[in-house]
């Protein structure tokens, strides 16, 4: 019997004594980046030099949210340095960078047997985990909450050292002094960080970091709409003028390049046969490499190698081939017919137990990550060592997977973390990781795989379908009295952690999940309203598809359903839709006010007939959106002429990144509603393009406002708030336009 990481904790807890032991255990870890010449450094988090540069470690993918600018931005603010002189380094996969609430959350997926065990992020077993496993992963918009505190800290005790420093010259106490724009100040006098780095690094730090009274926060009401930006992004110069780096833009002596054809997506998928005496005498060809399912050619450049493989004419076989009848067809047998699991209840379950007197059915189709960037990863492969160049979201994790495909120890594998040009969750599948791993073992040089379009959604696991069905009982005043949401929906959170934390294969995970409860593919199904009695059932399905995260993951399903479900209720009970929602948001006053103050922002005008408006609101974890969207159907089907949305995400460190991340997620969004579904036949999306996808362009992105409300809350992301909240404001609103309710998405999928 095989031992997994899951056996050995398992065991562990039973043994007690010895856990304890183990938990207890005082650890230290070496310095993941060591200073380089000039540089001194002052904890895991931050080197100064002596020309004043202070380099600060992000532990987080660049993918578009910022993380490269929040953390430093954090810095830079307890330490009192000045932005200009701000620099980044992505920082190696180390246990001092776990992400403790991620693996608290996640304590389902490599915990399943006891996770409440783990669910504290300030609890030692998360933390022993975490720390025990790298576990740096870039996931759920953690990295404030993670990070920030920690940061935030080393910079306060640099500044104090610094603070040291300088009072040391001046024969001052330290704590007169002050630290701005990057200097020591005192009574008229000043010394700059540089100067004074190499003596500062030799004060021991305080015990107790000095934190300033105020952490990092930027007010919206002090930053209207145009104004200049204190803390501007550092990654927007690069992008902007190409020279930020991708996996895909690695360069290295002798490299060589290769591309892929894979099976399609079906159980024991294997190769069958290429004709390789096609591609022989090829300028440039330099062989063919096999994996399980998938073929590689590999030639001194990446044109030739896509001619060489166009010729290889791979052949594949597989017993079974996904396909969306048949998916459909389980679907609608597990609704019917299959035993749920109770996930939540509340109150008296005879008020929502049998036929209630209004059930509606919602539907979500599988959709694809369309992402700009495709796969692309760089190996090298020499002296039994193994070096990848990858843009990745769970670093460790590819390290361990690779290592195995190559047969090497975790120890002798380097991985150098590239940023990501949009992700969406696609990149915490590193399957490109191992491919490259192999081929570079295969071919003896250095080699780059670049997956093209078609391979990107070929292989691609995509977004689950889900089907619902959502009943209610109202009062006589119209109110609701009961609510019960039937959700249909395979094990797919279950599935990925198999994937990650086990190392499965896709239909291996999918056999380990089968029939179980996954609470995590129903986040944010319970509604934020005060209903007196409730329930929600999960019903698990076995679909033959394995499905992956995507941006807004659950909640981009339930949200569309509840905030659908709740505005027919409204309309049905003759309600305005605002009031209706209002009445029953007593217990939380800060969903309340976005609701109010984006119907002022929008002009709502009651979501009458032919407004062509419709609203929604949704809450994640601490953060709280509401959307009003303004639609209508014209010769070219839906337009989308307006996004008006109000936010709660607490403290914001970074207005302009907020901005960024709210108007990104409704457009996101707005793609899931209105495109990136695919069918499958074979194992083969019945897509294979951008073109076929549906997306918007940017002639039909609607106009954009969004607010955010002041708050002294804990920051919440808003990255994925947009993404939840979008679909079912403009189905809304599409009802209110054409008197046609779309349950399903995507929109264009119904007949208008």
């Amino acid at each position: 019997m095989a031992l997994t990481r899951r056996k050995v904790l398992v065991g562990a807890l039973a043994g007690g004594g010895l856990t304890l032991g183990f938990l207890l255990r005082p650890r230290s870890y070496p310095l993941p980046l060591e200073p380089r010449e000039g540089e001194f450094a002052f904890d895991a988090w931050l080197r100064i030099g002596t020309d004043g540069v202070v380099t600060v470690a992000v532990p987080q993918v660049e993918m578009g949210q910022g993380v490269t600018t929040l953390i430093p931005q954090v810095v830079a603010h307890e330490l009192g340095a000045d932005w200009r002189r701000i620099a980044v380094e992505p920082a190696p996969v180390s246990a001092l960078y776990a992400n403790l609430p991620l693996a608290a959350k996640w304590a389902p997926l490599w915990m399943p047997l006891a996770p409440s065990l783990a669910d504290d992020p300030e609890g030692i077993l998360a933390r022993r985990w975490a720390e025990g496993h790298r576990f740096n992963a870039t996931a759920d918009g953690t990295a404030l909450a993670a990070y920030e505190a920690p940061a935030r800290a080393a910079a306060a005790s640099a500044r104090a050292m610094l603070m040291h420093a300088a009072a040391a010259r001046w024969n001052v106490a330290w704590e007169e002094c002050e630290a701005r724009s990057g200097f020591i100040l005192h009574e008229g006098k000043r010394l700059a960080f540089g100067p004074l780095a190499e003596e500062a690094a030799a004060f021991s730090p305080p015990s107790t970091p000095p934190l300033r009274a105020e952490p990092m926060a930027e007010r919206p009401a002090e930053s209207p709409p145009g104004a200049p930006l204190h803390y501007p992004r550092l990654d927007l110069p690069s992008k902007v003028d190409g020279s930020w780096t991708f996996a895909g833009d690695v360069r290295l002596p002798g490299m060589v390049y290769a591309a892929i054809r894979h099976a399609p997506i079906g159980m024991n998928a294997s190769v069958l046969g290429v004709d390789e005496a096609a591609a022989k005498g090829m300028r440039g060809y330099l062989g063919v490499v096999k994996g399980d399912d998938w073929v590689a050619a590999v030639a001194s450049d990446g044109w030739t190698a896509e001619q060489a493989l166009t010729r290889l004419a791979p052949r594949f076989k597989l017993a079974a081939g996904a396909g969306s009848n048949q998916i459909d067809a389980a679907m609608d047998e597990a609704l019917r017919t299959a035993d749920a699991h109770r996930l939540h209840r509340q109150g008296d379950m005879d008020v929502v137990e049998g036929g209630l007197p209004l059930q509606l059915r919602y539907e979500v189709a599988p959709a694809v990550h369309a992402t700009i960037e495709t796969a692309a990863a760089a190996a090298h492969f020499r002296d039994g060592k193994l070096e990848l160049w990858v843009g990745t979201q769970a670093p460790e994790a590819t390290r361990e997977a690779a290592a195995r495909a190559v047969g090497l120890a975790v120890s002798d594998v380097v991985l150098y973390p590239m940023a990501i040009g949009g992700s969406f969750d696609r990149r915490l599948e590193f399957g490109h990781a191992v491919e490259v791993a192999v081929i570079a073992k295969s071919v003896g040089k250095p080699v780059q795989l670049t997956w093209a379009r078609r391979e990107e959604f070929r292989a691609g696991l995509p977004r689950t379908p889900v089907v619902a069905v959502m009943g209610a009982r109202v009062d006589t005043e119209g109110g609701v009295a009961g609510w019960r949401a039937r959700i249909t929906v395979p094990a797919t959170a279950r599935e990925f952690g198999r994937r990650l934390f086990d190392g499965d294969a896709p239909f291996d995970a999918i056999a380990a999940v089968a029939g179980e409860a996954d609470p995590m593919a129903l986040e944010g199904a319970l509604p934020p309203y005060d209903i007196p009695n409730l329930a929600i059932d999960h019903v698990p399905v076995r679909i033959g598809l394995p499905t992956a995260r995507m941006r807004g993951n659950a909640h981009a399903w339930t949200a569309f359903f509840n905030e659908s479900f709740v505005d027919e209720l409204a309309h049905k009970g003759g309600r305005e839709p605002l009031g209706y929602r209002m009445a029953m948001l007593g217990k939380d006053p800060r969903l309340a006010e976005c609701l109010q103050r984006v119907a002022a922002l929008s002009q709502w005008g009651g979501g009458a007939d032919a407004s062509g408006q419709g609203i929604a609101c949704h809450v994640i974890g601490e953060g709280r959106i509401a959307v009003v969207a303004s639609a209508r159907r014209d010769a070219e089907g839906v337009r989308v002429d307006k996004l008006s949305a109000v936010a709660d995400i607490g403290r914001i460190v970074n207005l302009d990144i907020a901005s960024q991340q709210v108007e990104g997620g409704l457009i996101f969004g707005l793609g899931l509603a209105l495109g990136c579904a695919v069918r499958y036949e074979g194992g083969r999306p019945d897509g294979e393009s951008l073109g076929a996808m549906g997306l918007p362009t940017l002639a039909d992105c609607p106009e954009i406002e969004v607010e955010f409300i002041a708050s002294n809350a804990d920051p919440a992301d808003p990255g994925e708030l947009g993404v939840a909240a979008v679909a079912p404001a403009v189905a809304n609103a599409l009802y209110s336009a054409t008197g046609l309710r779309l349950r399903r998405l995507p929109f264009f999928g119904e007949d208008l």
